[in-house]
Protein backbone atom coordinates (compact mmCIF):
# COMPACT_ATOMS: atom_id res chain seq x y z
CA UNK A 1 0.00 0.00 0.00
CA UNK A 2 1.28 3.25 -1.03
CA UNK A 3 0.34 6.50 1.64
CA UNK A 4 1.32 9.12 -0.96
CA UNK A 5 -2.27 10.28 -2.07
CA UNK A 6 -3.40 13.27 -3.89
CA UNK A 7 -5.21 15.84 -2.14
CA UNK A 8 -7.72 16.71 -4.57
CA UNK A 9 -9.05 13.16 -4.74
CA UNK A 10 -9.38 13.35 -0.59
CA UNK A 11 -12.96 13.48 0.79
CA UNK A 12 -13.03 15.89 3.33
CA UNK A 13 -15.26 15.69 6.23
CA UNK A 14 -16.73 19.14 7.32
CA UNK A 15 -19.42 19.75 9.46
CA UNK A 16 -20.11 19.76 13.27
CA UNK A 17 -21.03 16.16 14.63
CA UNK A 18 -23.71 16.39 16.93
CA UNK A 19 -25.11 13.44 19.12
CA UNK A 20 -23.50 11.17 16.50
CA UNK A 21 -24.73 12.89 13.09
CA UNK A 22 -23.17 15.16 10.96
CA UNK A 23 -24.64 18.90 11.18
CA UNK A 24 -24.06 21.00 8.45
CA UNK A 25 -24.01 24.76 8.37
CA UNK A 26 -22.65 27.32 6.16
CA UNK A 27 -18.59 26.76 4.84
CA UNK A 28 -17.43 30.32 6.27
CA UNK A 29 -13.85 29.47 7.72
CA UNK A 30 -11.26 28.57 4.76
CA UNK A 31 -8.74 26.12 4.94
CA UNK A 32 -5.49 25.68 3.11
CA UNK A 33 -3.04 23.01 2.79
CA UNK A 34 0.14 24.50 3.98
CA UNK A 35 2.29 22.45 1.83
CA UNK A 36 1.11 23.80 -1.58
CA UNK A 37 -0.60 26.88 -0.34
CA UNK A 38 -4.08 25.03 -2.27
CA UNK A 39 -7.93 25.36 -0.63
CA UNK A 40 -9.21 22.60 0.94
CA UNK A 41 -13.00 22.12 2.03
CA UNK A 42 -13.86 25.07 4.41
CA UNK A 43 -15.66 24.53 7.72
CA UNK A 44 -18.81 26.19 9.29
CA UNK A 45 -18.19 28.52 12.56
CA UNK A 46 -20.19 27.12 15.28
CA UNK A 47 -21.86 30.25 17.15
CA UNK A 48 -23.27 30.31 20.74
CA UNK A 49 -26.63 28.04 19.68
CA UNK A 50 -24.73 25.36 17.98
CA UNK A 51 -22.69 25.31 21.08
CA UNK A 52 -25.83 25.64 22.78
CA UNK A 53 -27.07 22.24 20.90
CA UNK A 54 -23.87 20.55 21.35
CA UNK A 55 -23.47 20.91 25.20
CA UNK A 56 -27.37 19.70 25.80
CA UNK A 57 -26.36 17.04 23.80
CA UNK A 58 -24.25 15.69 25.59
CA UNK A 59 -25.64 16.49 29.17
CA UNK A 60 -28.58 14.58 27.74
CA UNK A 61 -26.24 11.70 26.33
CA UNK A 62 -24.69 11.04 30.15
CA UNK A 63 -28.49 10.97 31.07
CA UNK A 64 -30.19 8.63 28.92
CA UNK A 65 -27.24 6.50 28.22
CA UNK A 66 -25.96 6.57 32.02
CA UNK A 67 -22.20 6.53 30.75
CA UNK A 68 -20.56 7.69 34.37
CA UNK A 69 -22.68 5.52 36.15
CA UNK A 70 -21.76 2.19 34.28
CA UNK A 71 -19.65 -0.93 35.02
CA UNK A 72 -16.32 0.68 34.84
CA UNK A 73 -15.18 -2.61 32.80
CA UNK A 74 -18.37 -1.44 29.86
CA UNK A 75 -16.26 1.95 29.61
CA UNK A 76 -13.27 0.34 29.16
CA UNK A 77 -14.33 -2.19 26.23
CA UNK A 78 -16.30 0.50 24.49
CA UNK A 79 -12.76 2.22 24.18
CA UNK A 80 -10.60 -0.57 23.47
CA UNK A 81 -12.67 -1.15 20.82
CA UNK A 82 -13.07 2.48 19.62
CA UNK A 83 -8.90 2.29 19.33
CA UNK A 84 -9.14 -1.26 17.38
CA UNK A 85 -11.16 1.09 14.87
CA UNK A 86 -8.46 3.86 14.99
CA UNK A 87 -5.78 1.61 14.34
CA UNK A 88 -7.86 -0.68 11.71
CA UNK A 89 -8.08 2.76 9.78
CA UNK A 90 -4.62 4.18 10.26
CA UNK A 91 -4.31 5.27 6.58
CA UNK A 92 -7.32 7.20 6.33
CA UNK A 93 -6.79 8.75 9.21
CA UNK A 94 -3.20 9.58 8.47
CA UNK A 95 -4.26 11.12 5.35
CA UNK A 96 -6.50 12.97 7.31
CA UNK A 97 -4.34 14.86 9.29
CA UNK A 98 -1.69 14.77 6.85
CA UNK A 99 -3.52 16.94 4.09
CA UNK A 100 -4.20 20.74 6.25
CA UNK A 101 -1.28 20.09 9.02
CA UNK A 102 2.35 20.20 9.05
CA UNK A 103 1.97 15.90 10.24
CA UNK A 104 3.78 14.10 6.93
CA UNK A 105 1.12 11.46 6.05
CA UNK A 106 4.46 8.78 6.63
CA UNK A 107 4.85 9.78 9.69
CA UNK A 108 1.26 10.25 11.01
CA UNK A 109 0.06 6.74 9.81
CA UNK A 110 3.11 5.22 12.18
CA UNK A 111 3.51 7.44 14.65
CA UNK A 112 -0.04 10.16 15.22
CA UNK A 113 -2.32 7.64 14.34
CA UNK A 114 -0.92 4.66 16.21
CA UNK A 115 0.10 6.87 19.37
CA UNK A 116 -3.91 8.08 19.69
CA UNK A 117 -5.04 4.69 19.95
CA UNK A 118 -2.87 3.60 22.43
CA UNK A 119 -3.46 7.30 24.51
CA UNK A 120 -7.32 5.95 24.59
CA UNK A 121 -6.41 2.38 25.55
CA UNK A 122 -3.84 3.93 28.44
CA UNK A 123 -6.68 6.54 29.87
CA UNK A 124 -9.07 3.19 29.68
CA UNK A 125 -7.48 1.39 32.04
CA UNK A 126 -7.71 3.66 34.77
CA UNK A 127 -12.32 3.30 34.72
CA UNK A 128 -11.59 -0.18 36.85
CA UNK A 129 -8.62 0.46 38.31
CA UNK A 130 -9.04 3.95 39.95
CA UNK A 131 -12.14 4.40 42.80
CA UNK A 132 -12.82 5.99 46.18
CA UNK A 133 -10.57 5.96 49.24
CA UNK A 134 -11.40 4.59 52.91
CA UNK A 135 -9.84 7.00 55.53
CA UNK A 136 -8.61 6.13 58.72
CA UNK A 137 -11.05 7.47 61.25
CA UNK A 138 -12.38 6.72 64.90
CA UNK A 139 -14.26 2.95 64.98
CA UNK A 140 -17.53 4.97 65.72
CA UNK A 141 -17.02 6.33 62.28
CA UNK A 142 -16.94 5.95 58.94
CA UNK A 143 -15.07 8.15 56.85
CA UNK A 144 -14.40 7.76 52.89
CA UNK A 145 -13.94 9.66 49.27
CA UNK A 146 -15.68 9.12 46.50
CA UNK A 147 -14.62 10.16 43.13
CA UNK A 148 -17.15 11.27 40.43
CA UNK A 149 -17.32 12.83 36.71
CA UNK A 150 -17.45 16.31 36.26
CA UNK A 151 -20.44 15.90 33.56
CA UNK A 152 -19.15 17.39 30.51
CA UNK A 153 -15.66 18.66 29.59
CA UNK A 154 -15.52 21.64 27.00
CA UNK A 155 -12.18 20.94 25.02
CA UNK A 156 -10.19 22.65 22.83
CA UNK A 157 -6.88 21.61 20.59
CA UNK A 158 -4.47 22.75 19.03
CA UNK A 159 -3.41 22.31 15.00
CA UNK A 160 0.06 20.91 15.94
CA UNK A 161 -0.97 17.34 16.20
CA UNK A 162 -4.52 17.45 15.77
CA UNK A 163 -5.17 13.34 16.83
CA UNK A 164 -3.15 12.56 19.35
CA UNK A 165 -3.87 16.14 21.09
CA UNK A 166 -7.75 15.13 20.81
CA UNK A 167 -6.75 11.82 22.20
CA UNK A 168 -5.08 13.58 25.19
CA UNK A 169 -8.46 15.28 26.01
CA UNK A 170 -11.27 12.30 25.01
CA UNK A 171 -9.17 9.59 26.59
CA UNK A 172 -9.11 10.79 29.81
CA UNK A 173 -12.51 12.42 29.66
CA UNK A 174 -14.85 9.43 28.53
CA UNK A 175 -13.07 6.87 31.09
CA UNK A 176 -13.54 9.19 34.15
CA UNK A 177 -17.03 8.73 33.28
CA UNK A 178 -17.96 12.48 31.20
CA UNK A 179 -18.86 13.42 28.15
CA UNK A 180 -17.41 15.77 25.90
CA UNK A 181 -17.86 19.18 23.60
CA UNK A 182 -14.52 19.52 22.11
CA UNK A 183 -13.41 21.80 18.79
CA UNK A 184 -10.37 21.33 16.95
CA UNK A 185 -8.42 23.96 15.33
CA UNK A 186 -9.98 25.27 12.52
CA UNK A 187 -6.97 25.06 10.35
CA UNK A 188 -7.19 20.96 11.06
CA UNK A 189 -10.35 19.72 11.26
CA UNK A 190 -10.41 17.10 9.52
CA UNK A 191 -8.95 14.22 11.07
CA UNK A 192 -11.05 14.71 14.78
CA UNK A 193 -14.25 14.43 13.02
CA UNK A 194 -13.33 10.94 11.79
CA UNK A 195 -12.43 9.93 15.31
CA UNK A 196 -15.34 11.29 16.65
CA UNK A 197 -17.33 9.24 13.97
CA UNK A 198 -15.39 5.84 14.78
CA UNK A 199 -16.18 6.31 18.65
CA UNK A 200 -20.18 5.75 17.54
CA UNK A 201 -19.08 2.70 15.44
CA UNK A 202 -17.36 1.61 18.01
CA UNK A 203 -20.62 1.54 20.96
CA UNK A 204 -19.88 4.79 22.87
CA UNK A 205 -23.08 6.02 23.09
CA UNK A 206 -24.02 9.20 20.51
CA UNK A 207 -23.71 12.32 22.03
CA UNK A 208 -20.63 11.49 24.94
CA UNK A 209 -18.82 13.15 22.23
CA UNK A 210 -19.05 16.22 20.05
CA UNK A 211 -17.35 18.04 18.09
CA UNK A 212 -17.79 22.10 17.04
CA UNK A 213 -15.97 23.12 14.14
CA UNK A 214 -15.14 27.21 14.48
CA UNK A 215 -12.77 29.63 15.67
CA UNK A 216 -11.48 30.63 18.82
CA UNK A 217 -13.31 34.37 19.53
CA UNK A 218 -16.50 33.22 18.78
CA UNK A 219 -17.02 29.31 18.97
CA UNK A 220 -13.90 28.59 21.94
CA UNK A 221 -15.37 31.36 23.99
CA UNK A 222 -18.80 30.28 23.65
CA UNK A 223 -17.37 26.51 24.81
CA UNK A 224 -14.81 28.11 27.76
CA UNK A 225 -18.03 30.34 28.54
CA UNK A 226 -20.74 28.04 28.53
CA UNK A 227 -22.78 27.70 32.24
CA UNK A 228 -23.26 23.95 31.05
CA UNK A 229 -19.82 23.24 30.72
CA UNK A 230 -18.23 21.55 33.96
CA UNK A 231 -14.33 21.91 33.32
CA UNK A 232 -12.57 23.61 30.49
CA UNK A 233 -9.55 20.92 29.06
CA UNK A 234 -7.13 23.52 26.32
CA UNK A 235 -3.88 23.07 25.02
CA UNK A 236 -2.09 26.52 23.18
CA UNK A 237 -0.35 29.48 23.10
CA UNK A 238 0.09 30.85 26.56
CA UNK A 239 -1.88 34.04 25.67
CA UNK A 240 -4.90 31.80 24.37
CA UNK A 241 -4.86 30.74 27.91
CA UNK A 242 -4.77 33.67 29.75
CA UNK A 243 -7.85 34.73 27.22
CA UNK A 244 -9.52 31.61 28.28
CA UNK A 245 -8.79 32.26 32.55
CA UNK A 246 -10.81 35.68 31.95
CA UNK A 247 -13.63 34.33 30.23
CA UNK A 248 -14.28 31.41 32.60
CA UNK A 249 -13.45 34.19 35.49
CA UNK A 250 -16.10 36.19 33.67
CA UNK A 251 -18.94 33.90 33.02
CA UNK A 252 -18.45 32.00 35.96
CA UNK A 253 -16.13 29.74 38.27
CA UNK A 254 -14.81 26.19 36.58
CA UNK A 255 -11.49 24.04 36.78
CA UNK A 256 -9.30 24.04 33.78
CA UNK A 257 -6.33 22.26 32.94
CA UNK A 258 -4.28 24.66 30.62
CA UNK A 259 -1.26 23.21 28.78
CA UNK A 260 0.43 26.08 26.94
CA UNK A 261 3.65 27.48 25.66
CA UNK A 262 7.24 26.85 26.15
CA UNK A 263 10.71 28.39 25.69
CA UNK A 264 12.42 25.03 26.38
CA UNK A 265 16.48 25.08 27.09
CA UNK A 266 18.80 22.34 26.32
CA UNK A 267 21.93 22.57 28.36
CA UNK A 268 25.35 21.02 27.24
CA UNK A 269 28.22 20.08 29.53
CA UNK A 270 31.26 19.88 28.36
CA UNK A 271 31.71 15.73 29.25
CA UNK A 272 28.39 15.02 27.49
CA UNK A 273 28.53 12.90 24.02
CA UNK A 274 28.62 15.12 21.22
CA UNK A 275 27.40 13.11 18.08
CA UNK A 276 24.55 11.92 20.43
CA UNK A 277 23.94 15.54 21.65
CA UNK A 278 23.83 16.71 18.78
CA UNK A 279 21.51 14.58 17.36
CA UNK A 280 19.31 15.30 20.18
CA UNK A 281 19.24 18.46 19.80
CA UNK A 282 18.22 18.25 16.16
CA UNK A 283 15.12 15.91 17.31
CA UNK A 284 14.56 18.57 19.96
CA UNK A 285 13.78 21.94 17.11
CA UNK A 286 13.18 20.28 13.79
CA UNK A 287 10.12 17.31 13.89
CA UNK A 288 7.21 19.36 12.46
CA UNK A 289 9.34 22.17 11.72
CA UNK A 290 9.29 22.97 15.32
CA UNK A 291 5.68 23.85 16.01
CA UNK A 292 5.26 21.64 19.16
CA UNK A 293 5.20 23.31 22.44
CA UNK A 294 8.02 21.35 24.50
CA UNK A 295 10.50 22.45 21.07
CA UNK A 296 14.01 22.73 22.86
CA UNK A 297 14.80 26.02 21.19
CA UNK A 298 17.03 27.58 23.93
CA UNK A 299 20.60 25.94 23.20
CA UNK A 300 22.82 26.78 26.42
CA UNK A 301 26.68 25.43 25.65
CA UNK A 302 29.77 25.03 27.68
CA UNK A 303 32.18 27.42 25.90
CA UNK A 304 34.88 24.46 25.62
CA UNK A 305 32.55 22.53 23.28
CA UNK A 306 30.33 24.84 21.81
CA UNK A 307 31.97 25.71 18.52
CA UNK A 308 32.48 22.04 17.75
CA UNK A 309 29.08 21.38 18.80
CA UNK A 310 27.63 24.30 16.43
CA UNK A 311 29.45 22.75 13.78
CA UNK A 312 27.67 19.37 14.01
CA UNK A 313 24.49 20.77 14.74
CA UNK A 314 25.03 22.74 11.37
CA UNK A 315 25.35 19.48 9.75
CA UNK A 316 22.33 18.14 10.83
CA UNK A 317 20.12 20.91 9.96
CA UNK A 318 21.09 21.28 6.23
CA UNK A 319 20.29 17.76 5.88
CA UNK A 320 16.53 17.90 6.21
CA UNK A 321 14.92 18.58 2.98
CA UNK A 322 11.21 19.45 2.55
CA UNK A 323 8.27 17.54 1.11
CA UNK A 324 4.89 17.74 0.73
CA UNK A 325 2.30 16.22 3.38
CA UNK A 326 1.32 13.75 1.33
CA UNK A 327 4.46 12.46 -0.76
CA UNK A 328 4.84 8.41 0.22
CA UNK A 329 8.61 9.60 2.32
CA UNK A 330 8.39 11.67 5.00
CA UNK A 331 9.86 15.02 4.37
CA UNK A 332 10.91 17.99 6.71
CA UNK A 333 7.33 19.63 7.51
CA UNK A 334 5.83 22.88 6.41
CA UNK A 335 4.86 25.59 8.68
CA UNK A 336 1.06 25.56 9.33
CA UNK A 337 0.45 29.02 7.08
CA UNK A 338 1.70 31.92 5.67
CA UNK A 339 0.96 34.06 8.42
CA UNK A 340 3.02 32.04 10.91
CA UNK A 341 5.97 31.73 8.34
CA UNK A 342 6.10 35.60 8.39
CA UNK A 343 5.68 36.06 12.32
CA UNK A 344 9.03 33.12 12.28
CA UNK A 345 10.93 35.07 9.88
CA UNK A 346 9.77 38.98 11.29
CA UNK A 347 11.70 37.61 14.98
CA UNK A 348 14.38 35.91 13.05
CA UNK A 349 14.83 39.47 11.37
CA UNK A 350 14.35 41.44 14.71
CA UNK A 351 17.14 39.21 16.46
CA UNK A 352 19.47 40.36 13.79
CA UNK A 353 18.88 43.80 13.82
CA UNK A 354 19.85 43.55 17.52
CA UNK A 355 23.42 42.10 17.07
CA UNK A 356 22.42 38.68 16.66
CA UNK A 357 24.31 36.27 13.80
CA UNK A 358 22.67 33.41 11.75
CA UNK A 359 24.59 30.16 11.84
CA UNK A 360 23.03 28.72 9.55
CA UNK A 361 19.60 28.83 7.60
CA UNK A 362 17.40 31.94 8.57
CA UNK A 363 15.38 31.86 5.53
CA UNK A 364 12.60 29.93 3.50
CA UNK A 365 13.06 27.30 1.18
CA UNK A 366 12.95 28.22 -2.34
CA UNK A 367 9.89 26.07 -3.33
CA UNK A 368 6.35 25.89 -3.17
CA UNK A 369 4.15 25.74 0.17
CA UNK A 370 5.20 27.26 3.86
CA UNK A 371 8.51 26.10 4.28
CA UNK A 372 11.15 27.37 6.60
CA UNK A 373 14.89 26.41 6.69
CA UNK A 374 15.89 24.65 10.18
CA UNK A 375 18.24 27.94 11.56
CA UNK A 376 20.45 28.63 14.35
CA UNK A 377 21.08 31.91 15.63
CA UNK A 378 24.26 32.92 18.02
CA UNK A 379 24.94 36.21 19.61
CA UNK A 380 21.91 36.88 21.49
CA UNK A 381 21.40 37.59 25.31
CA UNK A 382 18.44 38.22 27.08
CA UNK A 383 16.83 40.81 25.86
CA UNK A 384 16.82 39.10 22.37
CA UNK A 385 13.33 38.27 20.56
CA UNK A 386 14.27 35.13 20.09
CA UNK A 387 15.32 34.13 23.36
CA UNK A 388 11.97 35.81 24.92
CA UNK A 389 9.38 34.92 22.38
CA UNK A 390 8.11 31.38 21.38
CA UNK A 391 8.44 31.26 18.24
CA UNK A 392 7.29 28.35 17.07
CA UNK A 393 9.42 27.54 14.18
CA UNK A 394 12.91 25.69 13.20
CA UNK A 395 14.23 28.15 15.20
CA UNK A 396 17.03 27.41 18.37
CA UNK A 397 19.34 30.19 19.70
CA UNK A 398 22.95 29.26 20.74
CA UNK A 399 24.22 30.89 23.76
CA UNK A 400 27.53 29.97 25.65
CA UNK A 401 28.54 29.58 29.44
CA UNK A 402 31.69 28.80 31.62
CA UNK A 403 29.61 27.46 35.38
CA UNK A 404 27.10 25.41 35.97
CA UNK A 405 26.02 28.66 38.07
CA UNK A 406 25.57 30.83 34.58
CA UNK A 407 24.36 27.85 32.65
CA UNK A 408 21.26 27.78 35.42
CA UNK A 409 20.79 31.60 34.95
CA UNK A 410 20.78 31.09 31.33
CA UNK A 411 18.24 28.61 31.05
CA UNK A 412 15.97 30.39 33.56
CA UNK A 413 12.92 32.08 31.55
CA UNK A 414 11.16 34.93 32.92
CA UNK A 415 7.56 33.42 31.24
CA UNK A 416 7.80 30.15 30.38
CA UNK A 417 8.64 26.50 32.03
CA UNK A 418 7.13 23.61 30.18
CA UNK A 419 10.69 21.40 29.23
CA UNK A 420 14.55 21.39 29.77
CA UNK A 421 17.02 18.88 28.21
CA UNK A 422 20.22 18.31 29.63
CA UNK A 423 23.49 16.59 28.64
CA UNK A 424 26.26 15.32 30.70
CA UNK A 425 27.46 12.21 32.03
CA UNK A 426 28.11 13.72 35.53
CA UNK A 427 25.19 11.76 37.66
CA UNK A 428 25.67 13.90 40.50
CA UNK A 429 25.36 16.80 38.40
CA UNK A 430 22.39 15.79 36.66
CA UNK A 431 20.37 15.14 39.92
CA UNK A 432 20.99 18.22 41.08
CA UNK A 433 20.15 20.25 37.74
CA UNK A 434 16.98 18.36 37.22
CA UNK A 435 15.99 19.60 40.92
CA UNK A 436 17.10 23.27 39.92
CA UNK A 437 15.74 23.85 36.76
CA UNK A 438 12.18 25.22 36.71
CA UNK A 439 9.76 23.10 34.47
CA UNK A 440 7.81 20.32 34.18
CA UNK A 441 9.46 18.24 32.43
CA UNK A 442 13.57 17.61 32.23
CA UNK A 443 15.00 14.92 30.08
CA UNK A 444 18.45 13.81 30.78
CA UNK A 445 21.02 12.67 27.72
CA UNK A 446 17.42 12.73 25.65
CA UNK A 447 15.40 15.14 24.58
CA UNK A 448 11.17 14.59 23.82
CA UNK A 449 8.16 11.94 24.69
CA UNK A 450 8.13 8.10 24.44
CA UNK A 451 5.32 6.58 23.78
CA UNK A 452 5.20 5.60 27.91
CA UNK A 453 2.01 7.32 28.29
CA UNK A 454 1.93 7.40 31.73
CA UNK A 455 4.48 10.58 32.23
CA UNK A 456 1.90 13.52 33.02
CA UNK A 457 3.09 16.54 30.91
CA UNK A 458 2.54 20.03 32.41
CA UNK A 459 4.53 23.08 32.48
CA UNK A 460 5.35 25.92 35.29
CA UNK A 461 5.24 29.67 35.38
CA UNK A 462 2.85 30.72 32.89
CA UNK A 463 3.67 27.27 30.40
CA UNK A 464 0.12 25.87 32.00
CA UNK A 465 -2.39 24.66 34.95
CA UNK A 466 -2.66 21.36 35.43
CA UNK A 467 -1.49 18.17 33.60
CA UNK A 468 -2.06 16.11 30.56
CA UNK A 469 -1.51 12.48 30.26
CA UNK A 470 -0.39 9.93 32.84
CA UNK A 471 -2.92 9.23 35.68
CA UNK A 472 -3.10 12.76 37.02
CA UNK A 473 -5.01 13.63 33.75
CA UNK A 474 -7.31 10.81 34.54
CA UNK A 475 -7.85 12.05 37.77
CA UNK A 476 -8.16 16.03 36.39
CA UNK A 477 -11.36 14.35 35.17
CA UNK A 478 -12.79 13.19 38.34
CA UNK A 479 -14.09 15.22 41.33
CA UNK A 480 -14.04 14.01 44.75
CA UNK A 481 -16.59 14.43 47.90
CA UNK A 482 -15.91 13.12 51.51
CA UNK A 483 -18.20 11.49 53.47
CA UNK A 484 -18.41 11.21 57.39
CA UNK A 485 -20.67 8.48 58.82
CA UNK A 486 -21.34 7.98 61.95
CA UNK A 487 -22.27 4.39 63.18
Amino acid sequence: MTLAFDPAALTLPAAHFIGGTFIDGPEEIAVTAPSSGQALRAIPCADAAMVDRAVETARAALASSGWGGLMPRDRLRAMHRWADLIEAEAAHLARLEAVASSRPVAQAVTGDVLVTAEQIRFFAEFADKEGGELVPTSDAQMGFISAHPYGVIGAITPWNFPLSMAAWKLGPALAAGNAVVLKPSEMTPYSTLRLAELSVQAGIPAGLINIVLGDGPTTGSAITGHPGIDKVSFTGSTRAGAQIMENIARTGIKPMTLELGGKSPMLVFADADLDLTADCLDRGITPNAGQFCVAGSRIIVDRRVAEELAEKLAARFARHAPAPTWAGEAGFSPIISERQLARIDSIVRAAVDQGAQILCGGERFDREGSFYRPTLIGGVDAQSPAIREEIFGPVATFQTFDTEEEALALAAHPTYGLAAGLFTRDLSRALRLTRALEAGTVWVNRYGRTRDHILPTGGWKASGIGKDLGREAYLANRRTKSVLIDL
